[in-house]
This record gives C-alpha cells, structure tokens and sequence, in this order.
C-alpha cells in the first residue's frame, strides 16, 4: 500500500506544515491526528490528541520520533521511550512508540494500515520500561497512560505484589502486576502493626525493594535491608525510586 496516498484520503486531511511527507486529519471537533511516513516510506509514525489540541507539540514529537526511528520502532519491543525530548510549556522529556499489536488503530476500516502503524506520544521516561510484554504494552496504552491527552501527568512505571494477613488484602496473581503509584501509598502504611505482610514493587529500571513490619519498618533491596526508618521516609523514598 501507498502510505502517503493514504494520509492524503483521511476526512480533512491537510499537509502538516514545517514536516516534509506529514499530514494532519482530524474527526469532528475532539480527536486529531497526525502521522510522517518513515525514511524507507514503508510505515507511518502517528500521534493522536483527545480534546486540547496542539499542532506545534505533535509536529514536534513527530520530528523527533522520525529522527530516531530505528532506535524507537526498529527494536521489535512492543513498546519503547526515547529520552531526549522538550517542547515549551510542557515536561514531557521522552517520545514514546507503540507497536501495531499494541495500539489496533485504522483496524476497523483500513487493516492493512494497521500494520505499518506506530502510535507515537509525548511521553515521561519514567513511563515505559522497555522490557514490557505484549500484554502489559497493552494495558499501558491502552488503559493507563492516557496518550492522547496532552495535559496529563506522568504515571511511572510501577509492578507491585501485595499481602496483608490484616486486612486481607493481596494481590490477586502470581509476582508482581502492574499498578498505579497511588498503591503505594495505599497498602505501605496498612502494613504498620501487621506481622506477615509485605508490599513489594519494582521501577522501570528493573530494581526491585520490599517492605515489611516486624515491631518497625523494614526496607529490603539490592543494597541490603534497612531498619528505623519512619513511614514517611518509606513512602518518599518509595516515591524517589518511581522517579528514577
């Protein structure tokens, strides 16, 4: 298929100015898009905003993703960030793609597009991993990050594993899943008092920690275990290794 040829026939579609083979197309008033073809013209690199509108920031993660394309969609992962990335009034600092397994757009009307398509969006490095499966590409994209929004915030990369014998609460598969940070700081202080219980999470990196009660608060890591520390020192220090 003609990928360009193809932007070009999308409802409303224009040249995206200042990007060379860029097209914008939009449906109704509350969804835009926009996509560049590749440098082999083979595949189509597409950002998509939800309500807010901004042509210069799509423009701009565009240009960059198609800057480091190789890096960014060559690598076979089903989702990858690049760090690197600004543009004014925004703290976005990565570039995120999605591959087509993960993100399913034009699936309905134009399968074949679907295939050579990678969602791009500004994104926080914090986000994306890089070692996701398929199944945690998708529910990433698809259920917690809110891509296409451009004023959200950044929601890190977070798998936790749970047990209060408590409160009975606990995770409810085998290691840890994914989760919100917002767990965090939910399940760590229910742990105070309660013998037996954990809260365990690993960051984005990779490194994982885990805290426990045993007459006081006790951090485990790589670098060994740590005692006497106060929950809001957990709780920051919780906060600090999402940021990482």
């Amino acid at each position: 298929m003609n990928v360009l040829s193809t932007l070009a026939g999308f409802p409303n579609a224009a040249p995206l100015a200042g990007l060379d083979r860029a097209w914008t197309w939009s449906l109704g008033p509350v969804l835009h898009f926009a996509g560049v073809v590749t440098a082999d013209g083979n595949r189509l690199l597409q950002t998509n905003q939800r309500g807010r509108h901004d042509e210069d920031l799509a423009r701009a993660v565009l240009a960059f993703a198609r800057r480091h394309e190789e890096t960014l969609i060559g690598e076979g992962r089903p989702i990858k960030a690049i760090r690197g990335f600004s543009a004014a009034d925004y703290a976005f600092d990565a570039v995120a793609a999605t591959a087509p397994a993960v993100h399913g757009h034009h699936k309905a009307q134009n399968p074949d597009l679907t295939t050579v398509t990678y969602i791009v969006f500004p994104a926080f490095a914090t986000e994306v991993s890089g070692r996701e499966s398929l199944e945690e590409a998708q529910a990433r994209y698809q259920k917690m990050l809110s891509s296409a929004e451009i004023g959200r915030e950044a929601v890190p990369f977070l798998k936790v594993s749970y047990d209060n014998p408590r409160t009975g609460g606990g995770s409810a598969n085998d290691g840890r899943a994914l989760a919100y940070p917002r767990t965090l700081c939910q399940e760590i202080p229910q742990l105070e008092g309660t013998s037996g219980g954990f809260v365990e999470w690993e960051n984005r990196t990779g490194e994982v920690w885990r805290v426990a009660w045993d007459g006081e608060w006790v951090l485990s890591g790589a670098e060994g275990e740590r005692r006497g520390m106060g929950l809001d020192e957990i709780l920051e220090f919780s906060d600090e290794t999402l940021r990482a």
